[in-house]
Order: C-alpha cells, then structure tokens, then sequence
C-alpha cells in the first residue's frame, strides 16, 4: 500500500475508532453501575418487602391464635366439617373474619402432628396433612418451640401468583398444642416489577443519550484531530513552512501548540543546515581553488627548476590546507551535539586560562589582556566554556588597535555570572549586529564565521546566554551564566 493510500485509510478511520472507543468508555462502565445498582436495589427492596410481608402475617396468625381455644380446637375431629359440629363452625366463623378483615388468601389451623383442625381459602378437610408445611420445617419447628415465623422463601399458588406464610403457636395451659397459618399474597411485586421494569427503560434512555454525547463528542475531537493529523504528515512530508493552526479546545490547543514549536525548530534547523551546507561549499571553494591554482603553478616551476618559487607556492597550498582542515573542524564543532560534562568550575580559574591560552596572540598584536573575576562556582563544561571564551577574546584581540586593552571581567549580577570580553575597536556596525550570530557570517577574508554562532550555542546548552553591545570604540560581548550549588564567598 502506498503513504497516500495508507494515511487516507487512517484518516477515514480516525472519527470511527474514536466513537467506538467513546462509546466504549461512556456506556460500558454505566451499563455495569446500572446493572449491579439496579440488581442491588431491586434485591434490597424485594428482601425488605418479604420481610415487612412475613413480619405482618404472623403478628396476623399470633392475633388469631390468641383467639382461639386451644381446647375447643383438639376436639375437632374429622367429619366435623362434613356434620358441620357447632365448634368446628366457630372457628371457621373466627377464620373467616380475619381472612376478610386482612385480605389475605388462607388462614388455617392445625395441631402440632400437621393435621387441619380448620382451614379457610385452603379447602383441606378436617384431619387431612398439609403439604406446605413440609416446605416449611424449620419455622414450623420454632413456631411449635413458642416463637412467632414466616416462610423464609415464596411459594406460587394455584392463580400463578407469589405468597408468603406467617405462623404463630396456640398455647393451652402454657403448652403449644397447635398453630395458626396466614397464607398472604406477596402483592407488592406488582409494582417491584413494574419500577424494575420503568429503571431498566430509564437506564436504557441514559444508555442512548450517553451513546449521542458520546458520537458528539467524538465528532467535535475528530475535527481538531484531524486538522493536527494533517498537520503532522505536512511536517513528516518536508514541508516545514505551512504553521499549524491553534485550536481553541484547551488540551488540544497545548498539542496544537508543541505541534507548532516542533514544527518551528525543524524549520530553523533545516534552514541553518542548508545554510551550513552553502557555506561549507562557498568556504571550502575559495581554499580548493587556490590549492589548485599553486598546484599548477608548483607544477610548472618544477619542470622549470625555479625550486625557491615551487617552496613558495608549497607553503601557501600548506595554507590553504590549513584554512580548510580549520573550516571543517569549525563546521563539526558547530554541528556537533555534544553532550556537556558538567562538574564545579572556579570562574577566576577558567577567565586566568582563557587568559593564558589567548597571550601569545595578544602578544603578536601588542594587545594587554587585563582579567578580573570574582569568585563563583559554575555547574559547567570547562572544555567548551573554555573554548567559546577563547573566541570571544580572540575576536577582541583581532579588533583592538595597537597598544589596546581587552578586558576580561567576571561578576555575580542578577543571581547570575555575568562573563564580559570588552575591546575598543572599530566596532560593529548596526546592519552586521543582527547577523553576526549567524552560521557563517563573518567580515574577515580568512574568517569561517562559525565562532560566535558556536559560542552562543554553548552558553546557550549551559542554561545561558551570549548578547552583543557594540559602539565604535566601546563593544562588549556578555555571556551569562547559571551559578552552581556554592554561593560565592561574601
């Protein structure tokens, strides 16, 4: 696949991963919360109202039970709901009463072996077993021990509905001789069922109003994104001059705005290295052609036998080959990353070495150098430091008069060291201060114009940096830099 096919591809899948991931986020983690919220509540509400429901029916069987006879009740006998015994019709009355005064379905009586002794709603004859009370043995067991139960689970009845059985003991004497039975129906699923069913149509609502906030949002990232994305691939296809654009949103806008800087350093770098590149071939052209020129000129002087002129002609391609190794050397300074090895630097120390390694030049020129540091401890690479100082001092030797003075001055000023190289030279005029920085700049024929640029690049690698203040008679090149962990003596 080519780039443009594959990138297209990716720009068309961008909004569709992104809603697909939106949606996942938003709706899977409050599907679950409604699910395990919903469930909790459902089955919170469901065992409170089971409970509430078993606590009502047998306070209904322990009223009951203290309305009946237990001795009246065990000496219903069967067949005395078929004769229709004036006892058996008492406690039916009595039944019926509170059937229809608490609305509930059965209520019935039996002895402590489970058989009937009088059953209403259940139509079980006199002496006939019930089968729910096996289902329910253990309440029967603490009912029949003097305490009041109900069924701990629901049961279905014949009409498809869901009940619950209350007991309560019938004491004779201090002695349980039987129990009192209230089948109630469990009426309030109805509604349980019915909130159930109006969350579970409220969460699917939130669910599709989540899923539309979720294709919004993801619309209104995708255009923003895309728009960086696109800028993103300019940039990787070489075009470094099209800006990327702000965005308003706040996160994307501080990506859209490190897009921008990004794209602003590999535009500056690539612009110094082409102009590197031109000056590197412009420099080394000049060195090549006069090393040509006094070859041929070596070469006929040979043949000639005039040897003194040939030993003049060597010594100026020597020259030239001095000045391109000195080209190249000064172009892979420049060029260079290094990394800084920094450890503690006594400023005074290094001024007296730059000092001392920039004498015999100063020499040459009848120039005096004149240092004074006070002491700082600088976090620094001395190497480079010492290198790009030896630059400055240099440049200033060169453009000091006969009989001139360059200063060298170090001091703490603003919580800083401030290093000056001071001279009275001619100066520099208004127009070159803005390019004397630049790669490859430089006014003298023999200059590479990589010094400064470099110097710059160091102080600038240290934390620091170098500025330029020029006036005939009076140009100061300062290179501040960040003090170390020790503060100066006082």
């Amino acid at each position: 696949m080519s780039p443009e096919r594959r990138d297209t591809f990716r720009w068309r899948d961008v909004p569709h991963l992104l809603s697909t991931r939106l949606l996942a986020a938003f709706l899977v983690p409050t599907l679950l919360i409604l699910a395990v919220t919903g469930t909790a509540v459902y089955q919170l509400a469901r065992a409170i109202l089971e409970e509430e429901l078993g606590t009502s029916l047998s306070n209904i069987a322990a009223a009951t039970a203290s309305q009946l006879n237990g001795e009246r009740m065990l000496t219903i006998e069967p067949g005395d709901d078929v004769g229709g015994t004036r006892t058996w019709r008492n406690v039916v009355r009595l039944l019926e009463g509170v059937r229809e005064a608490s609305n509930v379905r059965r209520v019935f009586a039996v002895d402590v072996q489970g058989r009937v002794r009088a059953d209403v709603g259940g139509g079980l004859p006199v002496g006939a077993e019930v089968p729910e009370l096996a289902r329910d043995r253990l309440e029967l067991a603490r009912v029949f021990a003097g305490q009041h139960a109900a069924s701990q689970v629901l049961f279905t009845g014949s009409d498809g509905r869901l009940y619950k059985t209350g007991y309560a003991p019938i004491t004779l004497a201090g002695q349980v001789v039987g129990a009192v039975g209230v089948e109630g129906s469990a009426a309030f699923f109805g509604p349980l069922q019915r909130l159930s069913r109006t969350f579970a149509i409220m969460g699917a609502l939130a669910l599709a109003a989540l899923a539309v906030v979720a294709l919004l949002t993801a619309r209104g990232l995708a255009r923003p994104l895309r728009r960086l994305m696109d800028s993103a691939l300019r940039i990787g296809r070489g075009d470094l001059t099209t800006p990327v654009p702000p965005e308003p949103t706040r996160e994307i806008g501080v990506l859209a705005r490190e897009l921008e800087e990004m794209r602003g350093a590999l535009e500056g770098r690539d612009r110094q290295l082409k102009m590197m590149l031109a000056g590197v071939a412009h420099e080394v052209r000049n060195p090549l052609g006069g090393i040509a020129l006094f070859s041929g000129l070596l070469q006929e002087d040979l043949r000639a036998g005039a040897h003194e002129d040939a030993r003049a002609h060597v010594e100026r391609i020597e020259r030239e080959v001095a000045f391109l190794q000195r080209i190249v050397e000064d172009f892979l300074a420049f060029a260079r990353e290094q990394p800084l090895a920094r450890a503690p630097v006594e400023a005074p120390a290094l001024l007296s070495i730059v000092s001392e390694l920039s004498s015999a030049e100063a020499q040459s020129r009848n120039v005096v150098l004149d240092v004074d540091a006070s002491f700082a401890l600088l976090e620094a690479d001395g190497s480079l430091l010492t290198a790009a100082l030896l630059n400055l001092v240099k440049n200033a030797v060169q453009a000091s008069p006969s009989g001139g003075h360059v200063r060298i001055h170090g001091a703490v000023r603003d919580g800083r060291y401030a290093i000056q190289v001071h001279d009275a030279g001619a100066g520099v005029p208004d127009l070159q201060k803005e390019r004397i920085f630049e790669p490859f700049f430089t006014t003298r024929e023999k200059g590479t114009g990589l010094g400064l640029p470099l110097a710059r690049k160091i102080a600038r690698a240290h934390g620091g940096e170098l500025h330029l203040t020029s006036t005939p008679g009076d140009t100061t090149f300062t290179l501040t830099l960040p003090l170390g962990a020790v503060s100066p003596p006082r």
